[in-house]
């Protein structure tokens, strides 16, 4: 399989991953149950899940007036987004073995 397959399937699990526990967090905000902490929330935003959890933060209505979210997650996109240009841009080759 070729890399870049393996990245696109790597990102579209994490980001699905990212919007469904927004969903799961928000149901059980709903039910007082015991909620996810917000430190996983950001960590898979962080470990390339962003869109999927700004996707979900909107669709469930979910951490949208904490401004740690409204602002953390896009941000954590945009850091995501110059890292990738900066890569493709950079000078140096990137070899992978498989």
């Amino acid at each position: 399989m070729d890399v870049l397959l393996y990245i696109l399937l790597y990102l579209g699990i994490i980001n699905l991953v990212g919007f469904l526990l927004m969903g799961i967090d928000k149901a059980k905000a709903k039910r007082h149950a015991y909620r996810i902490p917000e430190a996983t929330l950001f960590s898979v935003a962080i470990f390339g899940g962003s869109i999927g959890s700004i996707i979900g933060m909107y669709t469930f209505r979910h951490k949208t007036k904490h401004k740690s979210f409204v602002i953390g997650m896009p941000a954590i996109l945009v850091a995501q987004i110059i890292i990738v240009v900066a890569i493709y841009l950079s000078p140096l080759e990137i070899v992978f073995f498989g």
